[in-house]
C-alpha cells in the first residue's frame, strides 16, 4: 500500500500479515513505523498514552480503582521534564522522531479504530515526541524496575512485623548491612503490600524474567553466530506486548520486535548485527527515609521545604480532583509531610531520562559490528542484558542502565536515612564499568536474569532470580558441539527442571506407596501440559514453602505471597536457598527431615490435575477485558501453559492486584547470521482489532512452538 502524500514510502504485508516499510532514508522508515503502529495497534497506543498521562478517569472509566491508577501514574510523573529531554536531541534527531510521530498522527487523521469511538467515545488523539519519552520511561519502570522496588518494600514490612534479623539475613544474604529495626519500624508506609485483612503471624518473635543466548560460528552448524531471545512478560493479554515489523532502505534493513509508541526495533537485527534483551534486575531504585515535621524534611540537622507538585485529575462523572505530591532530591514522598512522622521517598535512576535511550535507538539501523552494538546499547538508561552477534563472527554481552553511586554503607536494598547528605547518590557508573563480555573462549554467552556481576568492575545487583534457567541453557549448549537453528527452537520450548533435580532427592525418602508417589518417582522432570508428575512435585514444593515460611509469616500471609503476588515468582532463588539448606534458622528448631516428611505427606494429599489444567490461562483483550461474552471473540483460550518458574520455557501464572497475570515467552526470536532473516513467534498477531484476520493469527504457532520467517 502507498501512504497518502508519501509516494516514496510503501508498506507491504507478508503472508503472515507482518508489514515491511520501504523508504529512501531513516525519516521515511520511522514515518512508516509510526503509521503501522497506529494502523495495527491504535487501541494499544491510546491506552498506553491515557495511562501514562494519568487520564484513565477522564477517557476510560471513572471509578475509584481508575482514580488510584491515575494517581499512581501522576505520582511517578512519567510525563515530567520532557521539554528538557527534547532539548538534548540534535535537529536531525528531532526531525527523525517527529517523522515517527507524524506517521502515527497521519494514520489517525485518516482512520481511527471504531472501538475507540463506539465503545468509549474517544474523539481525539495526537502523538508527540514527549509521548515517546513517556513510553520509554514506562517500558523501563513497569514490571522491571518496579519489581525491585516492591521487594524492598516487602522487606520493610517484614521488619515492621518483627521478623528477626537472623532470619532476614539468611533470606537476603549480604545486602542488609546493619539496618536499624527501630527506625524502620517508625516508617509510615503509603499502602500495604500485604492487605491489612491478612494478619501476620508472630510465632517467630522468640527467637518482590527472560532468556537470551548466543553461540559463535565455531559452535554453530551454519558457521555463523546464532542468537536466541525470549523475553518473559505478561502473555495473557491481547494484543501481544510486541509488534513485529521490517524496515528496508537502499541495501540495509532492520527487523524484529517493537513496542508501539517507541521509535526503535528493540529486539531483532539489521544487515550485519543481531541483538536480544533480558532484564538485569539492576538495583536502580532506592527508598530514603525522610524525617518530616511541619511539612518539611530533615537534612544535615536543618529542615528544608519540599517542592510541591499539584496534579489535577479530571473525572468523567466526579468533576475534577487535585492530588498533591511532595518532592525533594530523593524523588517523590510517599506520604503527607504535614503530618509529622517518618515516610519514604523514592527515586528510580531513569525517571527523568529518555533522550539518551532514544538517541541510541536511532542508531540501531546503522551499527555494523558487535563492538559498536555494545557501545550503542550499553548507553541506554533502561537496564537490560544485551547479547549481540555480527556477520563477521563476533559475539558479545553488554549490560545497560543507570546504576547509582551510593554510600558504600548501603547496598540499595534497605531504606537509606535521607537526613544525611552523605547518603545521597553521587552520579552513575559509566556503562563500560557494568558487566560485559566479548568473544569468550567457550564460544557462547547466556543470560537469564541471574547474577552477572563477575563480568563487570561494579556489582549492579542486590537480588536476582535463581540460576536454574541459565544453568540449563549452558548445559544444553555444552553438550552439543554444533548448534543449529532447530536446536535453538527446541531449547526455547525446553521444560526440563533443574530445580526438580535438586529437590527430588529431598522428597524421595518421604514418599509412600501411593499412586501419587509413584507418579513422582517416574516423572521425567518436565513440565509438559499433560504431566501429572509435575503437579505432584508442585504440590509438595508448595507445601514445603508453606511449612517453612508459613510457620514464620503465618499461613494467610504466605498464601497471599504465593498466590496474589510475584515476589516468590521473581525471587524464588532466595527461598530455595533456605529450603535446600540442611540447617536453617527458618526451620525454628525443627529438623529438615521432619519438615520434609510433613510437607511431602501434605502435598501427596492435594488435588491432582494435569499440569496444563493446573497452569491454565486465557488471553484477554486489554480494552474490553471480561466485559463482553466470550463467543464474541475478543478473548481467546483457555490453554494449558507448559513450563514453570525454573524451566527455560517459563510458564508462571499468579494473581496480582486482583487480576490474573503471567510470566511466559512474550516473543520468540532466532537469528542465524548466515541468513538475512529471523524466525519468530508471537502470542497474538499484528493487529489489536478483534475482527481483523491478523488479531491472533500467530497464536497457535506460539502455543505449539512453531516459527514463521520474517524477511526483507
Amino acid at each position: 500500500m502507498r501512504i497518502k502524500g508519501k509516494p516514496h514510502i510503501s508498506i507491504i504485508r507478508d503472508e503472515n500479515g507482518i508489514p515491511k516499510v520501504v523508504g529512501k532514508d531513516l525519516n521515511d522508515l520511522l514515518f512508516g513505523l509510526g503509521y503501522c503502529h497506529a494502523m495495527d495497534r491504535g487501541i494499544q497506543l491510546m491506552l498506553m498514552q491515557t495511562l501514562g498521562k494519568g487520564e484513565a478517569c477522564l477517557k476510560l472509566q471513572d471509578t475509584d480503582e481508575m482514580f488510584e491508577i491515575d494517581t499512581f501514574f501522576r505520582r511517578f510523573n512519567f510525563c515530567g521534564n520532557t521539554a528538557a529531554e527534547i532539548e538534548k536531541f540534535t535537529p536531525t534527531e528531532k526531525e527523525q522522531l517527529q517523522a515517527y510521530c507524524d506517521g502515527i498522527n497521519q494514520r489517525f487523521a485518516e482512520k481511527k479504530p471504531w472501538e475507540l469511538t463506539k465503545l468509549i467515545g474517544f474523539k481525539s488523539f495526537h502523538w508527540e515526541i514527549q509521548d515517546i519519552i513517556m513510553m520509554t520511561r514506562m517500558a523501563g519502570f513497569l514490571t522491571l524496575a518496579q519489581s525491585q522496588g516492591e521487594i524492598e518494600l516487602l522487606f520493610i514490612e517484614l521488619v515492621q512485623n518483627k521478623i528477626p534479623k537472623k532470619l532476614l539475613g539468611e533470606l537476603f544474604p549480604g545486602i542488609l548491612g546493619n539496618y536499624d529495626e527501630e527506625v524502620i519500624s517508625e516508617i509510615t508506609l503509603p499502602s500495604k503490600i500485604i492487605p491489612d485483612s491478612v494478619k501476620w503471624h508472630s510465632s517467630a518473635n522468640p527467637l518482590m524474567a527472560s532468556n537470551n543466548w548466543v553461540v559463535n560460528g565455531d559452535r554453530s552448524a551454519s558457521g555463523c553466530p546464532i542468537l536466541a531471545n525470549d523475553p518473559h512478560l505478561e502473555v495473557n493479554r491481547l494484543p501481544a506486548v510486541w509488534y513485529e515489523i521490517a524496515l528496508e532502505s537502499d541495501d540495509n534493513f532492520i527487523m524484529g520486535a517493537t513496542m508501539p509508541g517507541i521509535s526503535a526495533v528493540l529486539i531483532g537485527r539489521n544487515k550485519n548485527v543481531s541483538w536480544g534483551a533480558t532484564y538485569t534486575f539492576m538495583d536502580a531504585m532506592d527508598y530514603w527515609m525522610e524525617d518530616c515535621k511541619g511539612g518539611k524534611y530533615l537534612k544535615d540537622g536543618k529542615h528544608h521545604v519540599f517542592t510541591i507538585r499539584e496534579e489535577r485529575i479530571e473525572r468523567k462523572k466526579n468533576g475534577e480532583q487535585f492530588v498533591t505530591f511532595y518532592e525533594n532530591e530523593h524523588g517523590v514522598l510517599l506520604g503527607n509531610p504535614n503530618k509529622d512522622g517518618r515516610y519514604l521517598s523514592v527515586s528510580w535512576s531513569a525517571s527523568t531520562g529518555g533522550a539518551q535511550s532514544l538517541k541510541q535507538g536511532l542508531l540501531l539501523t546503522e551499527i555494523n559490528n558487535t563492538k559498536d552494538a555494545m557501545n550503542c546499547l550499553g548507553r541506554l538508561e533502561m537496564s537490560f542484558n544485551w547479547v549481540i552477534a555480527d556477520t563477521a563472527g563476533n559475539i558479545g554481552y553488554q549490560m545497560s542502565g543507570l546504576l547509582p553511586k551510593r554510600n558504600k554503607n548501603y547496598s540499595g536494598f534497605t531504606p537509606i536515612p535521607g537526613w544525611e547528605s552523605d547518603n545521597d547518590w553521587s552520579g552513575f557508573y559509566s556503562f563500560d564499568q557494568l558487566p560485559q563480555l566479548y568473544n569468550p573462549e567457550n564460544g557462547y554467552i547466556v543470560t537469564a536474569n541471574e547474577d552477572l556481576s563477575e563480568y563487570g568492575s561494579v556489582n549492579p545487583h542486590t537480588i536476582t532470580m535463581g540460576n536454574y534457567r541459565s544453568d540449563r541453557i549452558k548445559a544444553l549448549l555444552t553438550n552439543k558441539q554444533k548448534i543449529s537453528v532447530a536446536d535453538m527452537k527446541k531449547m526455547h520450548m525446553d521444560v526440563y527442571s533443574l530445580q526438580a533435580e535438586l529437590f527430588l532427592p529431598l522428597f524421595e525418602p518421604h514418599l509412600d506407596d501411593s499412586a501419587n508417589s509413584q507418579l513422582l518417582r517416574n516423572w521425567d522432570k518436565k513440565y509438559t501440559a499433560d504431566s501429572l508428575g509435575a503437579s505432584v512435585f508442585e504440590n509438595i514444593y508448595h507445601a514445603y514453602l508453606m511449612e517453612v515460611f508459613g510457620a514464620v509469616f503465618g499461613e494467610e500471609v504466605m498464601t497471599h505471597l504465593l498466590e496474589e503476588t510475584g515476589y516468590i515468582t521473581d525471587f524464588y532463588g532466595n527461598f530455595d536457598r533456605i529450603l535446600l539448606s540442611e540447617h536453617s534458622s527458618w526451620f525454628l528448631d525443627r529438623s529438615r527431615a521432619d519438615i520434609l516428611n510433613i510437607s511431602v505427606q501434605q502435598g501427596l494429599k492435594m488435588e491432582l490435575k494435569k499440569w496444563g489444567e493446573h497452569n491454565e490461562l486465557s488471553f484477554t483483550n486489554i480494552l474490553v477485558g471480561d466485559q463482553l461474552p466470550r463467543f464474541i471473540g475478543f478473548n481467546k483460550g483457555p490453554i494449558g501453559l507448559q513450563g514453570n518458574r525454573a524451566t527455560i520455557h517459563q510458564g508462571q501464572i499468579y494473581r496480582n492486584n486482583n487480576r490474573i497475570t503471567s510470566f511466559a515467552p512474550s516473543y520468540r526470536l532466532i537469528a542465524d547470521l548466515s541468513e538475512k532473516h529471523i524466525e519468530t513467534s508471537l502470542p497474538g498477531g499484528p493487529s489489536d482489532r478483534r475482527f481483523s484476520k491478523l488479531y491472533t493469527n500467530d497464536l497457535q504457532n506460539w502455543i505449539e512452538g512453531n516459527y514463521k520467517t520474517l524477511k526483507t
